[in-house]
């Protein structure tokens, strides 16, 4: 392996100075499985940056775990990992009938392995060395694909969440959301009525870092404060608990 995959002549290509791109600016959620720490790192820092909610695996057995346990926006996908190859990891992905969009990224740049992992169902395939700028315009556009059918609005009843502003409307007046209540709301709007597990929500919010949060507690918070916003605002929907479980959004 390369020991470092980031095109270098540029500061500007450095998370600590990087120009901001204009994001999705949605908690979009990427998983990079890369068995190189330091460059795994710069990536997450970047895209965490850019407002994205990032997870990290750094062999093949515990991508397999990521992979088969959660679901990804994108997912970024190193070729040689311990314990086993990245394209064999892209395999099992599709054979869980899973959609996750993935990416490639890796130090070998032969056509045979461009076509392979293209075969197996990658979206994407980014050659090492690269640039930061690059890559983040790669999963902007892989998702844009993915999600976006004609505008990008999320509609549910008498709501419409729009991800590229951070924005929800009730009929046409703004539902007004901090940060965390945005991410929850957003994950429940992609999955209407769909029951969905408190320890699920508190995985989508904090990523790697839910262990470290009395999340539990912290999403019962928010759902209460989310409720009460809807049913102040007259929005006919709710989230509704399934006792010890989760919640619905109905």
């Amino acid at each position: 392996m390369v020991s470092c995959a980031l095109k270098t002549e540029h500061s500007h290509f450095f998370p600590k100075s990087v120009s901001k791109i204009v994001a999705l600016s949605i908690s979009m959620k990427i998983l990079i499985i890369e068995d190189e720490v330091e460059l795994s790192a710069v990536i997450q820092d970047f895209l965490e940056q850019e407002k994205f909610l990032v997870e990290t695996a750094f062999d093949y057995a515990s991508g397999l775990d990521k992979i088969s346990n959660y679901d990804y926006d994108c997912i970024l996908l190193d070729i040689m990992l311990p314990g086993g190859s990245g394209m064999e990891l892209l395999a099992q992905l599709r054979a869980l009938g899973k959609s996750d969009s993935v990416i490639i990224i890796s130090a070998k740049d032969a056509v045979e392995d461009k076509v392979q992992g293209l075969e197996l169902g990658a979206d994407d395939y980014l050659a090492k060395p690269f640039h930061l700028a690059e890559l983040h315009a790669r999963v902007k556009s892989i998702i844009r694909r993915k999600n976006q059918h004609g505008e990008n609005i999320i509609h549910y009843k008498s709501v419409s969440l729009f991800p590229d502003e951070r924005k929800v409307l009730v009929g046409n007046k703004e539902l007004i959301l901090n940060r965390k209540e945005y991410d929850l709301f957003y994950y429940f709007m992609i999955r209407p009525e769909k029951l969905v597990q408190k320890t699920t929500l508190a995985e989508a919010v904090w990523g790697d870092h839910a262990d470290q949060a009395d999340s539990l507690d912290f999403i019962y918070s928010q759902v209460k404060n989310l409720r009460k916003k809807l049913k102040d605002q007259k929005a006919g929907i709710d989230l509704q608990a399934v006792y010890g479980v989760g919640y619905k959004l109905v």
